[in-house]
């Protein structure tokens, strides 16, 4: 198993961010649902726990919301790995986009 993926943004909160995460995932979806499948996604409080296809392999992962921060924890296989570096600043950039006040 390779080392997790984890990537932090700042919070607008924790009570805002938690509001805006649903609909910014779902607009996640609709911009690159054709590189992914969304398996499962279990939502407890502020933590987010979930299951992803992509390019045929099964990634996991977690999303924690704090008062100042949105951690993203990904758990990749070999494949997906390969490539995590190269994909980090995607997946930063759009973590900021989805949590901005609109």
């Amino acid at each position: 198993m390779s080392k997790p993926l984890v990537v932090s943004s700042s919070s607008p909160g924790k009570d805002e961010a938690v509001r805006r995460l649903p609909s910014g995932l779902g607009n996640v979806r609709s911009s690159y649902g054709h590189m992914f499948t969304v398996q499962e996604e279990v939502w407890t409080g502020n933590h987010l726990q979930f299951r992803v296809a992509a390019l045929a392999q099964s990634v996991s992962g977690s999303l924690d919301v704090t008062d100042d921060a949105v951690n993203l924890q990904i758990v990749l296989p070999w494949l997906l790995a390969k490539i995590a570096e190269s994909i980090q600043p995607l997946i930063r950039k759009e973590g900021a986009l989805l949590l901005e006040k609109k």
